[in-house]
């Protein structure tokens, strides 16, 4: 017993003896006299008992859940994920990431409000957790894109643990990859349809007229040329990421390979062919994989051809950045609104979709070109001015020193 404790019984028992004097003083019967007196020291005693056995209970049962929240604390903090602990529906603990989520203010608060969902209350109020643990998945927790999976376990103690885990990342590859297969398909389908129709109605009279036969089979040959080259793109984009992980291990001398592209280009006698102009510094060679580096200048520079104004350069730059080979490609075009510049490596994505078909575009040059830089542990930059034009730079590692794109 504490001497403060002891002190207080002291006082109480004092007074009670008082009391009983002054009963006596008014002559009372000595036996209601000991009777009150002894009463008095027993109810004090008691409730001196009744105080301490009350303290022990609480103290019992805070020991009781205290190692329960100490040690999830503990063990939580140590976890990336947003944990929470839930008693009586309430918010007990919440570790670090979980408080980054939602908010420090969700302690003490209801579950249901911490974390505003209808599907995640739903499984709060649930009196069991359903079997297999299946998760429940939230839209729109934290920010509008982001995408959650919430699981949660009953302890024994009857409190509930809640695990969130973020699924942006893969609900995004997985929306790219959708895409992807619905873009490839449609981007097929277009031409394959135009192919076929045009041989249904040369099946028909149209067939019998020469210029009419001449005018549709021309037609029919574009269509196949850009389905072809479609698919070329494809495999190409299948092996490149295919091979990503795989360092190149060829020495490239990009000034002798800038060259050999730009000859090729003009041998084709296309007007845009003669307005290449180069300037190549004496660079080192680079690591690298030359056929892939070749369609890298193929894509940016035919790019820069085709969306560049008739007769305005187009500038092949090569020089030393350092520790990288600095390839560049300006051309002087209609240029790109800032907004398109961060989705332009993107598969399919057009700026303007009827004249990049028009021209033969396929929608996959750059993301051919960024994937291709990628292996390489390059850089690729996108820099345009509206009415001024576009200027395309790669940044590749001389002698196959790696830097972090």
């Amino acid at each position: 017993m504490s001497a403060a404790l002891a002190s207080r019984l002291a006082v109480a028992i004092v007074l009670i003896l008082i009391g009983a004097l002054g009963i006596a003083a008014l002559g009372a019967d000595i036996n209601i006299l000991v009777i009150s007196a002894i009463s008095g020291i027993a109810a004090v005693l008691i409730a001196h008992g009744m105080g301490d056995g009350l303290k022990r209970r609480a103290k019992a049962e805070a020991l009781k859940a205290a190692p329960q929240t100490t040690g999830m604390g503990e063990l939580s903090e140590a976890i990336a994920e947003p944990i929470l602990l839930i008693a009586d529906n309430r918010v007990v603990h919440a570790n670090s990431a979980a408080r980054a989520l939602l908010g420090t203010h969700i302690l003490g608060q209801d579950a249901r409000i911490a974390i505003r969902h209808p599907a995640a209350a739903e499984r709060l109020l649930a009196r069991k957790d359903p079997a297999g643990g299946a998760p429940v998945h939230l839209v729109g927790l934290g920010t509008r894109d982001q995408r959650w999976e919430l699981r949660t376990r009953m302890l024994s103690s009857g409190q509930r643990i809640v695990h969130l885990i973020d699924r942006t990342s893969s609900y995004a590859t997985e929306r790219v990859r959708v895409d992807f297969v619905a873009n490839a398909s449609h981007e097929l389908r277009t031409p394959l349809a135009s192919i076929l129709g045009f041989i249904e109605t040369l099946g028909d009279e149209a067939g019998d007229d020469p210029e009419t036969r001449a005018r549709f089979l021309k037609v029919m040959h574009t269509e196949a040329v850009r389905m072809q080259r479609l698919i070329d793109d494809l495999m190409s984009l299948s092996r490149i990421e295919a091979e990503k992980y795989r360092e190149p291990d060829q020495q490239v001398d990009l000034a002798e390979l800038a060259g050999e592209v730009v000859a090729s280009i003009r041998s084709t006698h296309d007007p845009r062919a003669a307005d290449i102009q180069l300037q190549m510094a004496d660079v080192p060679p680079v690591r690298g994989d030359r056929a892939q580096l070749s369609q890298v200048l193929y894509n940016i520079v035919g790019n820069a051809m085709k969306y560049g104004r008739p007769e305005t350069p187009v500038l092949l730059t090569l020089k030393s950045s350092g520790t990288m080979a600095e390839l560049s490609v300006r051309d002087r075009g209609e240029g790109v609104a800032p907004e398109h510049l961060p989705r332009l490596t993107e598969r399919f994505y057009r700026v303007d979709s009827g004249r990049s078909r028009a021209m033969g575009g396929t929608g996959l040059g750059l993301a051919i070109v960024k994937h291709i830089v990628e292996r390489h542990r390059g850089r690729m930059d996108i820099a345009s001015q509206v009415g001024v034009g576009t200027t395309v730079t790669i940044l590749l590692p001389i002698g196959g020193d790696v830097i972090n794109p």
